[in-house]
């Protein structure tokens, strides 16, 4: 039996102000190439069928030039202009693929663009959980102790560390389950302002439960510029 055809959608759409940088952080150079590319590049290496890259209404021109055509991406279909909101951005994304006629039992997978340390394994890994659970996210146990504040900023209490876990993307989904949860988000009236996540929305809007699979403590997401010394560190190690 054929396997069901396979998407990405990648999140560029951000302009990061906790980079303190003038150059949104997707676009800032690592080993001399933007953040971006190579989350791309590690989606067009997996063989994904459909790539969307999401960015900002006025880089889409920009990123089919300076991206998509002059890295040689041929799996990036469309660059789609994003949203206000990462929500926002990802119902763009969905709708897109909607527009092409993607199967409702093909998966797709949500990954956000400042990630460019992702691999072929943890997509591979991405792909089959959502085949075998209809929805997954890359996570990893965290390391530290996490403790709860009050309203005052005072301890309130420490779950147990042994439940928690660090959430990343890659996360995966039979793509009907993820486009009807996101179609209900924005249905008039709901309230979208503690969503943080896919996976939450699907927690949200259907009574799939969302599977853990393992990601990389090394698919760190760029966000500061302390990020961007770690991501050049991890880069080099992966050459050795």
């Amino acid at each position: 039996m054929e396997q069901a055809k396979t998407a990405a959608i990648v999140l560029a759409a951000g302009h990061g102000k906790r980079m303190h940088s003038k150059v949104a952080k997707q676009y800032l150079l690592l080993k001399g190439e933007p953040v971006v590319v190579h989350a791309l590049r590690a989606f067009e290496k997996a063989g994904m069928d459909e790539i969307i890259l999401v960015t900002g209404a006025d880089e889409v021109e920009f990123c089919k030039r300076n991206i998509v055509e002059q890295y040689g991406f041929t799996r990036v279909r469309q660059v789609v202009a994003g949203g206000k909101e990462r929500y926002d951005s990802v119902w763009n994304g969905l709708c897109a693929l909607k527009a092409v006629g993607f199967a409702e039992d093909g998966i797709v997978l949500i990954h956000d663009g400042a990630r460019p340390l992702v691999n072929g394994e943890i997509i591979e890994r991405a792909v089959d959980g959502a085949r075998e659970f209809s929805a997954c996210v890359a996570s990893m146990p965290v390391k530290d102790t996490i403790k709860a504040a009050d309203a005052k900023g005072f301890s309130a209490s420490t779950p147990d560390r042994s439940t928690l876990w660090q959430i990343q993307t890659p996360q995966a989904f039979r793509f009907g389950l993820i486009y009807r949860a996101y179609e209900k988000v924005f249905a008039p009236g709901t309230d979208r302002s503690r969503i943080t996540d896919d996976a939450m929305v699907v927690e949200l809007m259907t009574n799939t439960k969302v599977k853990f699979i393992e990601g990389s403590y090394s698919n760190i997401k760029v966000t500061t510029p302390e990020d961007m010394i770690i991501a050049e560190a991890l880069c080099a190690h992966r050459v050795q």
